[in-house]
C-alpha cells in the first residue's frame, strides 16, 4: 500500500469502527481511535479484555472504517476508507505487549495502560473507498 495511505490512516484526531464478527456470524463494532499503520502493510491496536479480542481470537477478519465529512451534505460529501483486515498475531504478555504498555504510559498515562489486555497485529488486505463510485480508495481521501 502507498505512503499515502499509511499519512491517511494515522492522521490525528481521527476515530474510526473497527467491526468484527464471532464463528457464529454474530457482529461486533467498536469504536477507536488509537489503531497505527506501521507500515504499508500492517495495523498495530491494543485492545481490552473485551468483545473485539472475544470474537477476533474465533474469527482473524475484520474491517475498520474511517469516516469523514467532506465540502458537501450529500452522500458524496463523505469521505474515508474501509480497510479489510486479517489479524496475524497477537500478544497477552511477553515484550510485545510490554513495549506497547510502556509507550501508552507514556503518552496518555498509566491507568490507559492498565486497560490493554492485548496487542494485535493486522495485515491489510484490501482498501475500498467508505462510499464506492469508482473513484477508488485514492480518490475518497
Amino acid at each position: 500500500m502507498p505512503t499515502r495511505l499509511m499519512e491517511y490512516f494515522n492522521k490525528q484526531p481521527r476515530i474510526g469502527v473497527l467491526s468484527t464478527a464471532n464463528r457464529d456470524g454474530k457482529v461486533d463494532a467498536a469504536v477507536f481511535g488509537s489503531p497505527q499503520m506501521v507500515d504499508e502493510k500492517t495495523i498495530v491496536v491494543a485492545l481490552g479484555k473485551n468483545r473485539t479480542f472475544e470474537y477476533l481470537q474465533e474469527n482473524p477478519h475484520a474491517v475498520f472504517l474511517i469516516v469523514e465529512q467532506g465540502e458537501t451534505e450529500t452522500l458524496e460529501g463523505w469521505k474515508g476508507l474501509r480497510v479489510y483486515l486479517r489479524m496475524k498475531e497477537y500478544a497477552t504478555s511477553g515484550e510485545m505487549l510490554d513495549a506497547y504498555k510502556r509507550e501508552t504510559a507514556r503518552v496518555v498515562g498509566e491507568e490507559a495502560a492498565a486497560m490493554v489486555h492485548a496487542v494485535v497485529r493486522f495485515e491489510v488486505g484490501e482498501v475500498r473507498p467508505l462510499v464506492d463510485m469508482g473513484q477508488g480508495w485514492e480518490g475518497s481521501i
